[in-house]
């Protein structure tokens, strides 16, 4: 019972004297203020379209390296900033872009590199980091791979 009795005082006065300030007071009302008229803007994204979005090299012999380039337009009215870009696989090579913010209205461009190995129907996804509102946008590319006639014959072993 003294031990119950000593619980429930020390509590007591522990609530009693920890808040003699009420937290509502130490509110800075400019700090508020200023926060509410940034919330009230709405965000602008950049937008980006490109000269096209996907890019079929058609019949290609197996081992033959192929490129392409996309051209990319900031369509938006802010900033496009590309961070990265990035292929599905190390057989596909995006190069060339530039990191610099671009403009609205400007435009510019990538060149991917596939090695042409694989068979048959290969399609390769190319993936840009931006800043815009999805944070990502894709590119596409695809070729039909045949084999080299000149390539040693496959020989299946059981």
């Amino acid at each position: 019972m003294k031990k119950l009795f000593l619980l429930f005082t020390s509590v007591a006065l522990v609530s009693f004297t920890s808040c003699k300030e009420n937290a509502t007071d130490k509110i800075n009302q400019e700090n508020v203020t200023k926060a509410a008229e940034r919330d009230a803007q709405t965000i602008v994204y950049p937008s980006v379209t490109f000269d096209k979005v996907a890019h079929d090299f058609g019949e290609i012999q197996n081992g033959t390296p192929v490129e392409t380039m996309f051209t990319y337009t900031n369509s938006g009215q802010s900033p496009l900033v590309v961070s990265d870009i990035k292929s599905t696989c190390g057989c596909t090579v995006p190069q060339g872009w530039s990191r610099e913010p671009l403009a609205p209205g400007a435009s510019s461009q990538f060149t991917v590199k596939f090695n042409g190995k694989g068979a048959n129907k290969v399609s390769k996804t190319i993936t840009l980091t931006t800043n815009t509102e999805s944070g990502r946008e894709q590119v596409r590319i695809s070729a039909f791979i045949v084999p080299d006639p000149n390539a040693a014959p496959v020989v299946k072993t059981q």
